[in-house]
This record gives structure tokens, sequence and C-alpha cells, in this order.
């Protein structure tokens, strides 16, 4: 109801122009109506088919029901009642991201140390791990990726945009990453651990060294020399 309101009040603040034949807001216009049908019969604003040029169009908006949306089951491990099973098939017919979570369990592995957690799981007989699932699902909804610098101190995880190159990844940790980018040394993470250390996975010819083409993938373990 909110996205209608949205596109009423923004198709009457056009309404001059669009009687007056001009064009962009008549292409404007031609959009609003579309997302308006949408709208009035119910459905997200994400539903309607659109070209990449009215999707620009659609972006100005802000509308709510144009956001990805990520449903999150709150379900007891290991059993499923009629409305749950109801819950799945409507998610399922919409196409729908979705995920199971037992908050319960969830709660209750937060509030203990990490190195407890995985024995406390197996005494309940639960395998999937729910919080990580639906960061990961996070992710993938938004189209996000991770990658990790690391050195004597610290190791840290840093946040990008899936298809990034690597100066891109680089401004994440700082502008001067990006803007005076030589190259990158390059290593995923679990060849790393399975390496050792730097040094050994040097001697072993894992680490690489990649320059300003190279898309940064997710994991990816990342030296920044500028």
């Amino acid at each position: 109801l909110a996205d209608w309101q949205t596109v009423s009040k923004r198709q009457a603040n056009i309404a001059r122009e669009v009687k007056r034949g001009a064009k962009e807001e008549m292409k404007e216009q031609a959009v609003l109506t579309k997302l308006g049908t949408a709208l009035q019969e119910g459905n997200l604003a994400s539903s309607v088919e659109l070209s990449p040029a009215e999707e620009k169009i659609v972006q100005s908006l802000h509308l709510l029901s144009a956001k990805p949306i990520l449903y999150v089951l709150n379900n007891k491990a290991g059993s499923q009642s009629a409305g749950q099973k109801s819950a799945i098939d409507y998610l399922e017919k919409l196409k729908a991201n979705w995920l199971e979570v037992d908050a319960k369990i969830e709660g209750e592995l937060s509030e203990l140390p990490v190195d407890e957690r995985e024995n406390f799981k197996q005494e309940l007989g639960v395998f999937d791990d729910g919080l990580n699932e639906l960061i990961k699902k996070s992710y993938q909804l938004l189209g996000l990726i991770t990658f990790f610098t690391t050195g004597s101190d610290e190791t840290r995880a840093w946040t990008i945009r899936q298809g990034s190159l690597a100066p891109q990844a680089g401004a994440a940790i700082h502008t001067d990453f990006q803007e005076k980018f030589i190259r990158a040394e390059v290593i995923a993470w679990q060849d790393l651990l399975l390496a050792g250390s730097y040094a050994k996975a040097r001697d072993r010819g894992l680490v690489r060294t990649e320059g300003k083409d190279y898309l940064v993938k997710d994991g990816d373990v990342i030296e920044f020399r500028i």
C-alpha cells in the first residue's frame, strides 16, 4: 500500500508534463501504470518485468516491495508442521528466496563459547548451521562476497560487491589501495590454511600475482602492493 501511494503521488506530480507530451515523463508514466496495476492487485513491485531503462526509473522511487526479500521460517529442527509446509509451498510458488532456522537453538548457541557449540549441536542432533546459512543467503541475495587480509597481528574480512576488480576491492580498505594499485598477491583461503603459512604457500606456488583486471573471488586472501 505504501508503494502504491508512492507511485500514485509520482503520477500526480508528472501529470502536467505527460499532458504536454513530454517524452521522458510519458515513458515514466508507462512504467508507473504497470507498477500501479501490479500493486493494486496485491503483487510486489519486483514481480513486474522491466527493461534496464525502466528499472532505472523504478530505482529512483525507492519502493519497498522492489527490494530483495529473504524469507526466514522459524521452525523446530527436524520437524515440520502443516502450517510450515503451507508456507513453504507458498514461497516455492512465488519462487522466493527462503530458508529455515530454529531460532531457539540459535539463541542457545549464541550464549555458548565458540568451542562448545559443535558439541551442543551434536547432542541435539542438529547438523545445519542456521545462522551461517542465513548470512550466506543474504550475501547471495545482495550480490556480496568476502575477501580477507591477514598478517601477524590479525586477519580481517572485507565485504565487497560481486564482480569487483582487484583495485575496487582494495578501496574497501583505503582509497589509496585503488588509486595507487600496482598488483595483488592472491591465494584462496583453503589453500593458505592447508599450507600453514604464506611462506610455505609461496614455496608450493599457491600464491599468484594478479593485475588490475583480476576479478576477486569469494574467499580470496589478498595482499595489495601499492
